[in-house]
């Protein structure tokens, strides 16, 4: 199919484009990696396709105060090879798993987060690690959680007249490990269940946070530090990878129970995807555990 008619511009500020998205039925291009495709559908039919390409400031990435800056329009694959984004370890899990390496050298990391898609990879990096999108409209910008930023499928609180601008993700701290992985028919595919992990290695013990992704509408994010110090009880103070994971297991079965609420789809049922779930849980939150205490052990089995 080809797409419905519309106009084409490409501002050269921030401000132009403010203006452009100003005017009814507007819509950003970025990447074109996930707009495109609904375009020829015909599931979107803006009035106006705004190119933000052409502004230098967008196209920026860097670490400042304790955060990595990245702009609307630095490519996924940029931040996947780049030294800066290295001080963002979970980050640099995931991206390897976002389609397909064409896609990333086009495809925007903020692009991906504000599409949106409660299976893709990088909102539910956002997530765990709680980034802060910077929303920019004519009447200035705004900070908003990545808890507060996901509303739905497909559905943020970015309102049709601002930009996210940029997105800033915590750079990790020392006594802190990272786990990703997912589940998807091919690789490339859209995750039929993934999970975003998070542990840090505190003197009052560890905490844990893991974010879900292709189980709901959106990311689904859990404090899970009960379940790992009540795993870490059973294996004792040195656990080997494996053994931490079968421990962790049981509690894996009911945090999936809490937080998968499809009704399932022609892929894969929900009951799979809280099996898919449990297993991705155990796994790499003991693979996280044992990053955030063991930081240049290598190949820990799980």
């Amino acid at each position: 199919m080809k797409p419905a008619p519309f106009a084409y511009v490409r501002p050269g500020t921030t401000e132009d484009v403010l203006a452009e998205l100003g005017r009814d039925g507007a819509k950003v291009l970025a990447g074109g990696q996930s707009l495109v495709p609904v375009l020829a559908m015909r599931l979107g039919r803006p009035s106006t396709l705004v190119d933000i390409n052409a502004v230098p400031e967008l196209n920026r990435m860097s670490r400042t105060d304790g955060h990595l800056r990245v702009g609307a329009t630095v490519r996924q694959r940029q931040v996947q090879y780049d030294d800066a984004a290295a001080a963002v370890p979970l980050l640099r899990l995931a991206l390897p798993w976002v389609g397909h390496r064409e896609i990333r050298s086009r495809g925007t990391v903020c692009g991906s987060i504000a599409h949106a898609d409660p299976s893709a990879e990088l909102p539910a990096v956002a997530s765990c690690l709680d980034a802060t999108m910077v929303v920019t409209s004519a009447g200035g910008a705004r900070e908003i959680s990545a808890s507060e930023f996901f509303t739905g499928a497909m559905s943020t609180a970015v309102v049709p007249e601002e930009l996210l601008t940029e997105v800033r993700f915590p750079v990790a701290a020392d006594g802190e490990g990272f786990g990703f992985g997912e589940i998807a028919r091919r690789h490339g595919d859209f995750a039929l269940a993934g999970v975003a992990v998070r542990v840090r290695t505190t003197t009052a013990g560890p905490e844990a946070r893991i974010s879900c992704f292709g189980i709901s509408d959106h990311p689904v994010t859990r404090d899970v530090s009960p379940q790992l110090r009540a795993a870490l009880d059973a294996t004792g103070a040195e656990p080997d990878g494996s053994g931490l994971g079968r421990a962790l297991r049981d509690h894996a079965v009911a945090i999936a129970d809490d937080v998968v609420d499809t009704g399932g789809d022609a892929h894969a049922s929900a009951a799979y995807r809280r099996q898919l779930v449990a297993g991705l849980v155990s796994r790499h939150v003991a693979r996280a555990y044992l990053k955030s205490v063991r930081p240049n052990r290598e190949g820990e089995s799980s």
